[in-house]
């Protein structure tokens, strides 16, 4: 399999986007010059590739909660580093470029000259909190990426459900595996069905506007 062959399946709707692949296969891939703007998610030896534009949900809902994410840790003067977008690896195990990837407090990933461009976990910590925009990738966004980020032990994820205008938030456990929660552990007291309500708004509102709603909410918390 070479990554000419990958880029081929991904457009025959009879095959599943998950593929057969090497880590080398998957950088390869990943360094190629035609995946600018593309994702990869690579696990136990699967490679997903996304190469489809962002859609105006998708956008509008991404960038929602990039304004979240600010007005949260503003109002409560937290240190935060929102990296949405950056590819986040262990080496020979793991790759994935979440929509949403968010460090609390100090530690966050800082580049340096000479390095690869994504955050090697073999030298940085994990992040807090790592988020996935769903709006034609629920299924996965629930099985094969809630796996890949349970075993990079990421503390917290979020599946946003545009389609459904929810999100569903996990916790790591002890035992390594998600459990569905209410209130996120990230950002500590924050109702999930808060941020549910928020997403609802975009039926009839701007992404700004929702914003706004959400600051009210949480000045109340």
């Amino acid at each position: 399999m070479n990554p000419t062959t990958i880029s081929s399946s991904r457009l025959n709707p009879d095959l599943p986007k998950w593929q057969p692949a090497t880590w080398e296969e998957y950088l390869a891939y990943c360094d190629a010059e035609h995946f600018e703007g593309g994702r990869a998610f690579y696990h136990q030896g699967y490679l997903w590739i996304d190469m489809g534009n962002e859609g105006i949900d998708h956008a509008r809902v991404n960038n929602l909660f990039a304004m979240l994410f600010f007005l949260w840790f503003s109002q409560r003067g937290q240190i935060w580093d929102d990296l949405g977008g950056c590819v986040l690896e262990k080496p020979q195990q793991q790759g994935a470029a979440p929509d949403r990837l968010v460090y609390i407090g100090a530690g966050s990933p800082q580049w340096q000259a000479g390095e690869r461009r994504r955050i090697n976990l073999d030298i940085w910590r994990v992040p807090d909190l790592v988020g996935e925009v769903s709006d034609t990738t629920l299924a996965t966004d629930l099985d094969e990426k809630k796996q890949l980020y349970a075993a990079l032990k990421i503390p917290e994820y979020w599946a946003i459900d545009i389609q459904g205008n929810r999100v569903i938030a996990f916790c790591l456990q002890e035992n390594g595996k998600y459990e569905q929660v209410n209130y996120s552990l990230a950002l500590e007291g924050l109702p999930i069905a808060l941020l549910s309500q928020t997403l609802e708004r975009l039926t009839q509102e701007t992404n700004g506007t929702a914003a706004q709603w959400f600051a009210q909410q949480i000045a109340n918390l």
